[in-house]
């Protein structure tokens, strides 16, 4: 077990020290500008200006999965579309209400929406998240818009194909991300005596949504070997960090077939 008072990034580092202790070297800063194989290897270029090359390289790039695969030759679906995930928070006073998880039944056709109380390691009690569609692959609030990111999601047919059948849906996910009161209504039916003064706003965090051209939602691991010497991983399912160890030995699996280690 992996214990931790700063939701992961302890076990993060343990990680770090492991796989540096075996040999490995971790580059932080080192923006990734494109990846080219240029014969017998593989070439990668930084933003900061260092070159690496490699035999073989597999990318887990998240948010960027898509530009990054494709960028290198590989396959141009599925895209990503960016969904931000917006929690509140229990006030202190009231997390006695909540001892354990609390989850909906899952709705197979928006895996992604229902409300979940999430006891954390530090206390708190997190309640959400919803899902609305961010305006920037970064784009933790309202505010953060990118308008390269927003014009690729507006023009990609896929997502209209989602989104106009669901509309109501999505109407529905904005006016509760932003009015409070409009969320009481699903909290209460897991604890009745929930009000607005019980919460506060809290965290958020992006979903890379994987999307297939027609519009529908990827659910489960996929994989681009589409290029020689590279491995993308172009979906990885959430939970993606409470699963990360069971991820990477399928990973490593996929990469021994791939490149015949």
């Amino acid at each position: 077990a992996v214990v931790s008072t700063q939701s992961g990034h302890y076990g993060r580092g343990s990680y770090g020290t492991d796989f540096e202790g075996k040999g490995g070297v971790i580059l932080p800063d080192h923006e990734v500008k494109s990846i080219r194989d240029v014969g017998k290897e593989i070439r990668v270029e930084c933003g900061n200006g260092t070159r690496i090359t490699a035999r073989n390289v597999i990318t887990c790039a998240g948010l960027q999965s898509d530009r990054v695969a494709e960028g290198a030759g590989g396959k141009k679906f599925p895209t990503i579309v960016p969904f931000r995930g917006e929690y509140l928070e229990l006030v202190p006073e009231k997390r006695h209400w909540v001892r354990g998880n609390i989850y909906p039944v899952p709705n197979p056709k928006f895996p992604f929406l229902g409300v979940h109380f999430t006891p954390r390691m530090d206390g708190s009690i997190w309640v959400g998240p919803n899902a609305v569609l961010a305006a920037s692959r970064e784009g933790y609030s309202w505010t953060e818009i990118n308008r390269n990111d927003l014009f690729e999601t507006l023009t990609f047919r896929g997502f209209w194909n989602l989104a106009l059948p669901n509309l109501s849906y999505g109407v529905k996910e904005v006016a509760k991300s932003l009015l409070t009161p409009l969320q009481i209504a699903d909290l209460q039916k897991f604890i009745p005596e929930i009000g607005v003064s019980d919460l506060v706003r809290g965290s958020a965090g992006v979903r890379a949504q994987a999307m297939s051209e027609d519009g529908a939602l990827v659910d489960d691991f996929t994989f681009d070997e589409t290029c020689y010497g590279m491995l993308h991983v172009r979906n990885a399912p959430s939970p993606a960090a409470t699963s990360s160890l069971a991820i990477a030995d399928m990973v490593v699996e996929r990469a021994e077939r791939h490149f015949k280690w």
